[in-house]
């Protein structure tokens, strides 16, 4: 890292670390000001007259320097990056909001944050549907050359990283320092992407994963991609506000409908009676996305020829099966209404539903529940 590097580094770390002064603030600052060092060289009459406080003036003038030194030690690493608005690697489209992140602590490829990004989003306890559902739709979307973001939760999140992991390149995006990783189940997911996309975070090393981050960490996921979509999402969900913030930022929202009896689709029910738009299918986004998209998509969908969706084998079921299956639905149902269904007893239930689950063509649920297997998401049609 250059000197002069170091320097304008040193002035964006001065105004992150300064108390009270949060993206907002140093926006509306370097807007006033001109630069993160026009901030700093501006005097202290200057910098109250702008609505700082004392401490956050002597702050700017004098920043932690431990905090600063940690920063600095943390992007000495191999594969960490350190970038502010005014480099060239900054993201375009976070550089375009209002109020952007000041820093970007990035380990792995800083090329991806430019790329063509989608968002998936949902809850943190998904069903055996919906974590399938984000896994297919990640994989495909991953498997045409755009790159999947999320926010590195349990849940959707893991769902959408791990099937983009399988076909492509994905980014979390943190809610703490880039030095943890939170929760700490997915260390083992968080080098992967490490290793095969990016961890992207704004707060600074050392940083603990606090409530208030995980908002704030919502509008980078949104704010990187093109669209958001949410998968499962209970009305209240964090997924809503990454939704709600992707509308603001002027990027278009798509939720996946589910059951009316799924309190997991209510989110998402939610945001297409708010204007979001219903997918149930990859192709929908593609469609969607296609003018922003442009020559990009045409070449990527030249490059992987359709591919059907997979269609559930049951030439060698018998007649018994079939029933069963016919008896099902994609909302979860439980064995004794299955019985009272076909009039089947329960021994036989409880067999054909295992043979059903192993070759497939049903999912099981907490509780004991069943539901059909939902298909992959459609390839797109040709242009």
């Amino acid at each position: 890292m250059s000197t002069a590097s170091r320097e304008q580094i040193t002035d964006w770390l001065a105004l992150t670390l300064a108390p009270g002064v949060g993206p907002r603030r140093i926006a509306q600052l370097i807007e006033r000001f001109g630069s993160a060092a026009g901030v700093r060289a501006a005097g202290r009459g200057a910098l109250a007259d702008a609505g700082l406080s004392n401490a956050a003036i002597t702050a700017i003038g004098a920043p932690d320097r431990s905090r600063v030194e940690a920063a600095f030690a943390w992007a000495a690493h191999d594969g960490a990056h350190l970038l502010t608005p005014d480099m060239p690697g900054y993201p375009k489209r976070l550089r375009a909001l209002a109020a952007p992140p000041p820093l970007l602590f990035v380990r792995g490829e800083t090329a991806l944050l430019n790329e063509p990004q989608i968002a998936i989003v949902g809850s943190r306890n998904p069903t055996a549907g919906g974590t399938e559902t984000a896994r297919d739709f990640a994989a495909y979307l991953a498997g045409l050359g755009l790159v999947i973001t999320s926010g590195l939760a349990l849940g959707i999140d893991a769902a959408a990283h791990d099937g983009a992991l399988g076909a492509g390149r994905t980014i979390a995006v943190l809610g703490t320092g880039p030095d943890r990783v939170y929760p700490a189940a997915h260390r083992e997911l968080a080098r992967r992407i490490a290793s095969a996309g990016a961890l992207v975070s704004e707060f600074l090393p050392g940083t603990g994963p606090h409530a208030s981050h995980f908002p704030q960490r919502n509008r980078i996921i949104s704010g990187l991609s093109l669209g958001t979509l949410v998968v499962e999402a209970a009305v209240g969900s964090g997924s809503l506000i990454t939704a709600r913030l992707a509308s603001e930022q002027g990027r278009e929202v798509f939720a996946v409908p589910g059951s009316i009896h799924n309190p997991l689709a209510r989110g998402c029910h939610a945001l297409i009676r708010q204007g979001a738009k219903l997918v149930d299918s990859a192709n929908q986004i593609l469609e969607e996305l296609g003018p922003q998209l442009g020559e990009y998509l045409s070449d990527a969908l030249d490059d992987n020829p359709e591919v059907a969706p997979a269609q559930q084998q049951d030439a060698d079921l018998d007649d018994d099966h079939r029933r069963l299956l016919d008896c099902l639905g994609y909302d979860p149902v439980a064995p004794d209404d299955l019985i009272a269904r076909t009039g089947m007893p329960a021994f036989e239930i409880a067999s054909m539903l295992l043979l059903l689950e192993l070759q497939g063509h049903v999912v099981s649920h907490p509780g004991g529940r069943y539901s059909l297997r939902a298909e992959p998401p459609p390839a797109p049609r040709d242009a």
